[in-house]
């Protein structure tokens, strides 16, 4: 629920008040106000300035855009009946609220990254869709998650279309509730916004992380993916996905609960306070493990069981907030004074609308990548709350020609033309690319891709071109590089360039930082800087025609003997059940990196096992980094 006075962050309130979660238990809800709030008067609302008792302003910190949860929504409502003040025309109308830093709205292509925060998300693996997976994620989140983000803006979807309204830009006046011509728009996201996912477990996360250590992991995560200057994160957003059973920012307090919310690093307003940032303003949301909190926060909303129902429609409401008030509430706001929605959000105003009523919430179809329940958003230009909407195009119209997924080899030089029209004449565009793998670039002037790729990974491109007058155009579409040599694809990520895991089965703690690259952006991290047990990835395949040989680098940081600490690595041949020892039990204090390789037989089944054990004595932590794992 909401923290008053706040004016830097917007929330996604549980379906239970403030004030009614403790009267439902009692079989009371709307029944009574609370009683210690029927004296309050304010400026929002109510007969002579009355305030509503049911307000989730009511009683503590209000957080920016809090809306009531459903029972208190209820009760809300029928205050205002109560006293004739059924909300009239007008009254959910958003303003620009002036940009903070220059920043109202994401009015680019969005980059979405998904950051799973802590090692209780369990032993990470590869789900049917190539998408992480989690073993302490029983419901299937994360892969839900990854799919939804990636279907945006795909088989023609107009959920996400009435973000297309929203602007910002220094033509848009403070207080303006439609967009001039010359703003900045936010355009309709095509082919998806999903850039990136990280596994981060090289600790637990916190069991009630505060607001400041969330925009803390936000920041790291903008390093670990790269992104190191305000330009990066522009249309950067950073969701931190808390893992099941924790508490973070106390989601689950009877009295000030909520499902989700979203701001950004330089909110003074965050428990913990502001979070520092050497990489510009970093916009992140905080994703409880809200399907603990049950139909509290959503599930079975629009579908039966509907276990995931709340956990997509507050992944949604936070995206579409985000989008138009990229730094709260610099963007798009409710400022309406005496309204009953003054403060909220596009998405705060149409909460918890039920399925079947006007606005109500409803399942999406994101074709190829499934369906999920979403909810409406406010739009100013149809004065409604719309779960579908026409996609604007605003002035000149820029269309970029989707190449389609690419594919290639490191090492092989790659030449790929992208074309581009615009609706105008006599335009100039320039293009730019984000996501190329490493070796690669695009020309301003031509959209020529050019280069020679240098590490092979699976990345998300987005192609933008910008006309003389501002208008722009995107597309998207993956792009994958394998290794050289006749077997060089038999191992699935193997230099680890995805930033994650996907493709190998992990155990104990492990990640796949920037710090552990033997070459390229990403290497495996088996073990921790703190004391911890046994930890290993492993992953089977078949030597291919051609083939003869395993390499892989290592680098092991050992500060005890072998007798205690060590890493290893062991190749069992499937097909004749014989193992060997790649790499015998090794501690050593320089981190320096090493080549081990073994001999494969073509058409044999295989299984790596890269090992680290610490004995989990404190002050001498082991681990081991791996790194350019290939079969030639």
């Amino acid at each position: 629920m909401g923290h008053s006075h706040r004016t830097g962050r917007a929330k996604y309130a549980a379906l239970t008040g403030i004030a009614s979660l403790a009267l439902a238990a009692a079989g009371l809800a709307g029944a009574a106000a609370p009683a210690a709030a029927q004296d309050i008067s304010s400026s929002q609302g109510g007969t002579a300035n009355e305030f509503n008792p049911w307000s989730p302003q009511n009683g503590h910190p209000y957080r920016h855009g809090a809306v009531p949860g459903m029972s208190q929504h209820e009760n809300y409502k029928k205050w205002l009946a109560d006293r004739n003040q059924a909300a009239a025309t007008g009254q959910q109308t958003l303003s620009y609220g002036g940009g903070v830093d220059g920043i109202g709205v994401q009015s680019g292509h969005s980059k979405v990254y998904l950051v799973f925060y802590g090692n209780q998300w369990g032993t990470q693996s590869t789900d049917a869709n190539g998408n992480a997976k989690f073993s302490g994620d029983s419901a299937g989140a994360a892969g839900a998650t990854q799919q939804m983000f990636k279907g945006i803006g795909t088989n023609g979807e107009t959920w996400s279309a009435d973000l297309t309204q929203w602007c910002d830009g220094p033509n848009v006046a403070t207080g303006a509730v439609s967009c001039p011509s010359n703003a900045n728009f936010i355009p309709y996201q095509s082919g998806g916004v999903l850039s990136g996912v990280w596994y981060d477990n090289a600790a637990a996360s916190p069991s009630q992380a505060t607001g400041n250590q969330l925009a803390q992991e936000a920041v790291k995560a903008a390093g670990h993916f790269g992104n190191t200057t305000a330009a990066a994160n522009r249309d950067a957003y950073y969701i931190v996905l808390s893992p099941h059973g924790t508490n973070p920012d106390d989601y689950q307090n009877p009295s000030t609960g909520y499902c989700a919310w979203h701001d950004w690093n330089g909110d003074t307003t965050l428990t913990g306070g502001a979070a520092s940032s050497p990489y510009g303003d970093i916009a992140f949301s905080n994703q409880p493990y809200n399907i603990d909190a049950g139909s509290n926060c959503g599930v079975g909303f629009v579908n039966s069981p509907g276990t995931l129902d709340g956990w997509t429609m507050t992944l949604g409401h936070e995206w579409h907030e985000m989008m138009s008030d990229q730094n709260p509430a610099g963007g798009w706001t409710n400022h309406v004074s005496g309204s009953s929605y003054n403060g909220q959000e596009n998405s705060d105003e149409c909460a918890w609308i039920r399925p079947g009523s006007t606005g109500g919430a409803a399942n999406i179809s994101f074709g190829s990548f499934g369906s999920y329940a979403e909810q409406a958003s406010w739009s100013n230009d149809t004065n409604s709350c719309a779960i579908s909407h026409a996609i604007l195009t605003h002035g000149n119209t820029v269309t970029v020609t989707n190449p389609g997924n690419q594919s290639g080899t490191v090492g092989t030089a790659v030449s790929l033309q992208i074309n581009a029209t615009d609706s105008a004449s006599g335009q100039t565009l320039t293009y730019t690319a984000t996501g190329l793998p490493a070796g690669l670039s695009i020309n301003s002037s031509t959209g020529l891709i050019s280069g020679t790729p240098t590490a092979a990974g699976t990345s998300s491109v987005t192609v933008t071109a910008t006309d003389t007058t501002g208008a722009a155009g995107s597309t998207g579409f993956s792009w994958t590089e394998s290794t050289s040599g006749g077997g060089g694809t038999a191992v699935t990520n193997g230099t680890f360039e995805t930033g994650n895991l996907t493709g190998w089965t992990a155990a104990g703690s492990t990640s796949a930082p920037a710090s552990a690259a033997h070459s390229g952006g990403y290497g495996a991290m088996v073990g921790s800087t703190s004391p911890t047990g046994d930890s290993s990835i492993a992953q089977t395949f078949t030597a291919p025609t051609g083939s003869s040989k395993l390499s892989f680098w290592y680098s092991n940081t050992c500060d005890d003997t072998v007798t205690y600490d060590w890493a290893t690595a062991t190749l069992k041949d499937n097909t004749t059940g014989t193992t060997t020892t790649v790499l015998a039990k090794t501690c050593t204090t320089t981190g320096s990196w090493t080549n081990k390789t073994a001999t494969v037989t073509p058409g044999h089944s295989y299984t790596l096992t890269l090992s680290n054990h610490d004995d989990n004595y404190p002050g001498d932590p082991t681990y081991t980094y791996y790194d350019d794992v290939t079969v030639s």
